[in-house]
């Protein structure tokens, strides 16, 4: 599923490509006010902090919420305490667009992430060009020379990488970037199955000093609580956002 979807992205890149020139894309990305720093907006405090998703379907889930406005919800999420937005732009599965990233982008003043299947740097170029201040670098979807080049771009453009690891293996290979974002995704994107209990028994690698974000498996205050309590300092929510009152369940989990 994973492979799929990266050669999906890649695909709706290319095509995307053929109308916006790389050249082009990369002077509206340089032209942008610079990016957010997404790290002093996540920096562990005494509660959990929140990346609260803009999130229309899944491949586990199929359709999860219309959305008919992302810039709106994007806005809730701020008011309600949100340290960041994540917005999915994946087309095919995940019925996502540029478009949604550019729109909250302009509704809100908190970092904003480009949630997508990234493989290429015209890919990080479109993420900045349409405003994002940080982009998911998904370590099993990546070799490391590939992983290490698109990090290091991502950093050249001032933007934040969401380094996201599945395992203790991806969890080292975050570590050896040097990143400082590290997100424990508790869904295998090869499989789609849940492990509720990965972040847990990897936390304990992620140096000092870096930011544990908890992503996957969240539909409760439950579930926010035994992320606190294995060392998460901020946990990356949609599915649970989306399919209730966003307001009243962003308040329960921010005083976590």
């Amino acid at each position: 599923m994973l492979d799929q979807l990266l050669q999906g992205s890649l695909e709706d890149a290319k095509s995307r490509r053929q109308i916006r020139p790389y050249a082009t894309v990369e002077a509206e990305a340089l032209a942008r006010t610079a990016a957010l720093d997404a790290l002093e907006f996540l920096a562990p405090g005494d509660r959990i902090r929140v990346i609260a998703e803009v999130k229309r379907a899944s491949p586990s889930r199929g359709d999860l919420a219309d959305i008919p406005e992302p810039h709106a919800l994007a806005s809730q999420y701020e008011a309600g305490g949100a340290s960041a937005v994540s917005v999915l732009t994946e087309e095919r599965k995940f019925k996502g667009s540029l478009a949604d990233l550019e729109a909250v982008r302009k509704a809100v003043s908190i970092p904003v992430l480009r949630k997508e299947f990234i493989g290429e740097e015209y890919q990080i170029l479109e993420a900045r060009a349409a405003g994002a201040d940080l982009v998911l670098l998904i370590v099993a979807a990546l070799p490391q020379e590939t992983l290490e080049r698109l990090y290091a771009f991502t950093l050249e453009l001032g933007m934040t990488p969401l380094v996201e690891a599945h395992s203790a293996d991806e969890v080292a290979r975050a570590v050896d970037l040097g990143s400082r974002l590290i997100g424990v995704n508790a869904r295998d994107l090869k499989t789609f199955e849940l492990d509720r209990e990965l972040f847990g028994r990897v936390a304990d690698q992620i140096p000092a000093g870096v930011i544990r974000v908890a992503e996957s498996a969240v539909l409760g205050v439950d579930d926010v609580i035994r992320y606190r309590e294995a060392g998460a300092d901020a946990v990356l929510v949609g599915e649970a956002l989306v399919m209730s009152d966003p307001i009243a369940t962003l308040a329960s989990f921010l005083n976590v």
